[in-house]
């Protein structure tokens, strides 16, 4: 029996729909930013991501909530999200001032690291379109009421931008419970988004407004932590090792304080360099905790977007087999092949996430 009770396929017009900012990435491949003198660009975003991985390589039906500046810069990324066969038709495109200054877009300086130096971002995503959205500025009723989707995924990061985009999370999450539509979050804290504009304090008082409407919570220890107040008992502060019963008294905390919570989701992993970790993740269900396959001595080529490979492989699991094990292991497996190409998005197929689910070698395939 699912877990989750998700809506039919046949009574939506999409499968999943995800509200964040879209920024264009600026990728120095093997170099750093810093001694760049050319950069390959990219689309990515932590809510997208999420969506752009269902599609691509889970084959789902998929959108993403937005906005941009319309110029060049704008249309580019637009390309990239057609590119990624998300759906752009909900973006809302704001009038360019010709300078920026009163609107532009995101852009992402990224570098993947490598050994003992570790990967670097740089945003540059000030008064942007997106970080603009107000409460009123999306029509939800139409999005879940006319359109459908079975589910909704947002996160942190869009919560963190500005003083207005809490309330459109909010505005949303609330419209989407009202259709039956199954929302996920991931708490995706990023201390640089919230240093401005409250720190810490302010980040837990927002995520645990959200948290009311959330059907799947998503993190890692520094997310459960910094976000919504919980800590992990006995872990190596250096996170060196993972103690999995911390793990477990802290999520049996979290779903005491939020009963709404139906999964809970945790990645687990250890950083030995910044090309070798160990990955694996958990997650709650139904008052049981269930494991994913370890992966260690994971070689990594590019960390960034592992954890939004991992929601999308979990959202795709529990939508297709409401099994949380099935679920937690596409997750697992998902967000470990995405870690072995460059860029924030999946590059993986379905076929290569469940052979690498039944213990597949990386043989050549011919």
């Amino acid at each position: 029996m699912s877990v989750i009770n998700v809506k039919p396929k046949d009574s939506c017009k999409y499968d999943c729909i995800s509200l964040g900012e879209v920024m264009l990435r600026l990728d120095p491949g093997d170099g750093r930013i810093k001694n760049a003198r050319q950069f390959k660009a990219w689309e990515g975003g932590g809510e997208y991501n999420v969506s752009r991985g269902l599609r691509k390589c889970f084959g789902m039906n998929v959108a993403v909530v937005t906005a941009f500046a319309d110029n060049e810069i704008g249309r580019l990324v637009e390309d990239f999200i057609l590119q990624g066969g998300v759906d752009p038709s909900l973006i809302k495109w704001v009038p360019y001032d010709g300078i920026g200054r009163s609107v532009r877009n995101g852009l992402n300086f990224t570098e993947r690291g490598f050994g003992v130096r570790g990967a670097l971002g740089v945003s540059d995503r000030g008064n942007t379109a997106a970080s603009q959205l107000k409460k009123g500025d999306i029509d939800w009723d139409y999005i879940f009421r006319e359109l459908g989707s079975r589910w909704f995924h947002t996160g942190g990061i869009f919560a963190a931008l500005s003083d207005t985009t809490p309330e459109v999370v909010l505005e949303a999450v609330q419209t989407a419970k009202k259709y039956g539509t199954i929302v996920s979050y991931d708490l995706n804290y990023r201390p640089s988004l919230w240093s401005h504009i409250g720190g810490q304090a302010r980040a837990q008082e927002v995520n645990k407004e959200l948290a009311k409407y959330v059907d799947v919570m998503i993190g890692n220890e520094e997310d459960f932590t910094a976000s919504l107040g919980f800590e992990v008992e006995g872990n190596d502060k250096n996170l060196k090792e993972l103690n999995l019963d911390g793990y477990k008294k802290m999520i049996d905390q979290v779903v005491k304080t939020y009963p709404n919570f139906k999964l809970v989701a945790t990645t687990l992993r250890t950083v030995k360099t910044a090309t070798v970790n160990d990955w694996s993740a958990i997650c709650w269900a139904g008052g049981e905790i269930y494991k994913a396959n370890e992966y260690n001595n994971l070689e990594i080529f590019d960390r960034v977007g592992g954890g939004d490979s991992f929601a999308s492989g979990l959202i795709y699991g529990l939508m297709t087999t409401g099994d949380p094990s099935q679920a937690v292991n596409y997750g697992a497996a998902h967000g470990a092949l995405a870690m072995t190409t460059p860029g924030d998005t999946s590059m993986a197929s379905r076929k290569e996430v469940e052979n690498l689910m039944k213990g597949g070698s990386a043989r050549v395939q011919r």
